[in-house]
């Protein structure tokens, strides 16, 4: 998609950013009004400024949503049969994967650029940053199958870094400076990205077609999900997030987003602007920056290049967490990352909208904490509440009583529960209408699905602001959280291991309904949707870590399981071949769910 510029870009942040900021002010308003009714005082001010710049930022995601609908009938570029002329070399860093995993996802993006009959403009190059020496010799192993099942001698690399200085961000810097100079573009993959052969064709295309086009990024859609929470994320992802990106593609300019993966760089771009600076001082603030994607697109900004994402671009996919626990630890990274971006948001010549995106990404983890705040702040305020004065005035004869201001604030509960729920609901009818919806099941199934995702984001976003709230405090405490490992596959929890991990999040639900009894007795009922998942919280993660229910297939319908894109079957297929033919098999006591790119 092209993006607007000109007077055209400032007209469409202007229509997303100031409705947000006025329904902000107008919940801080509308609370001021509220709390007036029994005399101000700091707390109420206090309060009102926290509900302010929470309401604030709700309402700034839902006008991407909106700006996303109504950009949606705009008509993507028709794709080109031009032919390709570059040569791009398709990165997948690795460390410590299941090669087996690995390598057939990239077998069947070589079957599937086969197919189009473009093998000869692409390369692949393994960079493997894998430290246990076990799942290494896996890696050459099947490596030399993945060569040979393809016939693609002098067209697959593999190389191995003993010293991984950098984590993905040099492995791929490693790359762009010894090999990058032989190549147009670089696709860059993670070890669970899978792409179509026509998708990649397309994104070259897209690239010669605009020589100032320094970075284009797809929007990937979750697969292979099993789990209740898995598959409750990939349908999100499937069916809201490319209305929201395209909201955010819409207001981009040349300075759109870049998400480290199924994304295609310009060789040139990317070696002279993309540099990543070691920050001063220890982490989590210094040393390497964990969310360089972020900085790298805000640097081939400021060096001139375009940087966009084009969400038309169909057959980009990736694999997801299967459960909370792994989602959490991979959400503790991004927090780190980006409230580093505190020390990256000053740097010179950066344009404003790439400073405007590194606030976001900060906010998106401390306007969580707004919310904690308001909600302790309220259950504090009687404890430091005045008795309200019946007879302001001198010698008054007659008691003045408090306006009864309840009905101000249902209002503002209610305003703040429709800017969650109604962009949701609007992408459901907007499905519905243009016919969208028959890859989700049908326009019912639909509506009753976005019914149903609402109900379970509503019953984990309260365990998700704890873990988010966690990590927060870790990182200004000055803890490291390092790049945790990940784990592919199978991502069932115990009650136990639930528990586990998440007991203190019980008794944080106990103790904030415990002080509301004690201080504010009227705000128990209101609490009870935040602290009741609280102190359920093992139970929740794991049970939607498990299979089953409405949470199922039959609940959770995607577009890749009703026409199941062909590279994601190629996929499967080679796969289950290689697993069947028993050779090599990496043994299941290979510690492989110790994967730490993701």
């Amino acid at each position: 998609m092209n993006p607007l510029s000109g007077a055209p870009l400032w007209i469409a942040r202007l229509a997303a950013l100031l409705p947000a900021v006025g329904i902000g002010v107008g919940a801080a308003l509308l609370f001021l009004q509220f709390g007036a009714a029994d005399g101000l005082d700091r707390l109420d001010m206090l309060r009102a400024g926290l509900i302010g710049i929470s309401t604030l930022w709700l309402a700034w995601g839902a006008m991407q949503g909106l700006l996303g609908l109504v950009g949606w009938s705009q008509t993507p570029p028709p794709s080109s049969d031009a032919p390709i002329a570059g040569r791009t070399a398709i990165l997948m860093p690795v460390c410590n994967e299941d090669p087996v995993e690995t390598f057939s996802r990239l077998a069947a993006i070589d079957r599937s650029l086969r197919k189009i009959g473009l093998i000869q403009h692409f390369d692949i190059a393994v960079l493997s940053d894998t430290t246990n020496e076990e799942v290494a010799a896996q890696e050459e192993l099947w490596f030399r199958r993945l060569v040979d099942d393809c016939a693609a001698e002098g067209r697959m690399f593999y190389r191995r870094r003993r010293i991984n200085t950098g984590k993905k961000a040099g492995n791929i810097e490693d790359f762009i400076q010894r090999s990058g100079g032989a190549y147009d573009f670089a696709l860059i993959l993670d070890a669970d990205s899978l792409m179509e052969g026509a998708t990649i064709a397309e994104m070259v295309r897209r690239m010669e077609a605009d020589p100032e086009l320094g970075l284009l990024q797809t929007l990937p859609k979750i697969i292979k999900a099993r789990s209740r929470f898995g598959r409750a994320i990939q349908f999100a992802a499937s069916f809201y997030s490319p209305v929201f990106a395209r909201g955010q593609g819409l207001l981009q300019g040349r300075c759109g987003p870049f998400w480290g993966h199924n994304a295609i760089v310009r060789t040139r771009a990317f070696a002279e602007s993309c540099g990543l600076p070691v920050l001063s001082g220890a982490p989590p603030f210094g040393g390497h920056i964990l969310s360089h994607d972020y900085v790298e697109a805000a640097l081939l900004a400021r060096a001139g290049w375009k940087v966009r994402v084009d969400p038309d671009l169909e057959g980009s996919f990736e694999e997801g967490p299967e459960n909370i626990i792994d989602y959490a630890k991979r959400d503790r990274r991004w927090c780190q990352g980006n409230l580093q971006h505190i020390r990256v948001i000053g740097a010179p010549r950066l344009r404003g909208w790439s400073r405007f995106v590194f606030l976001q990404g900060i906010l998106a983890y401390i306007a969580p904490l707004f919310w904690l705040m308001f909600m302790a702040a309220s259950v504090a305020q009687p404890a430091f509440r005045h008795e309200p004065n019946y007879f302001p005035e001198p010698y008054q004869l007659f008691p003045v009583f408090p306006s009864n201001e309840t009905s101000k604030a249902i209002a503002l509960a209610i305003g703040v529960l429709g800017l969650l729920v109604l962009p949701k609901l609007l992408i459901a009818l907007h499905a519905a209408l243009s016919g969208r919806s028959r890859w989700f099941g049908g326009s019912a199934r639909v509506f009753l699905t976005t019914i149903w995702e609402l109900a379970a984001s509503s019953v984990m976003a309260p365990i998700m602001l704890m873990f988010q709230t966690r990590s927060v405090f870790q990182v200004l405490m000055g803890i490291d959280g390092g790049w945790p490992a990940n784990r592919r596959g199978d991502g069932r929890l115990s009650f136990a291991e639930a528990w586990a991990a998440s007991r203190w999040i019980v008794v944080f639900g106990i103790a904030g309904l415990f002080a509301a009894q004690r201080l504010a007795p009227e705000l128990v009922i209101w609490l009870l949707p935040v602290s009741i998942p609280m102190i359920l919280s093992p139970l929740v993660i794991a049970l939607s870590s498990h299979t089953g229910g409405n949470w199922s297939r039959e609940g959770f319908i995607v577009r890749s399981e009703v026409a199941p894109s062909p590279v994601i079957l190629d996929q499967m297929a080679i796969f289950e071949h290689w697993t069947g033919a028993g050779q090599a098999a990496p043994s299941g006591d290979l510690p492989l769910e110790r994967a730490t790119y993701a």
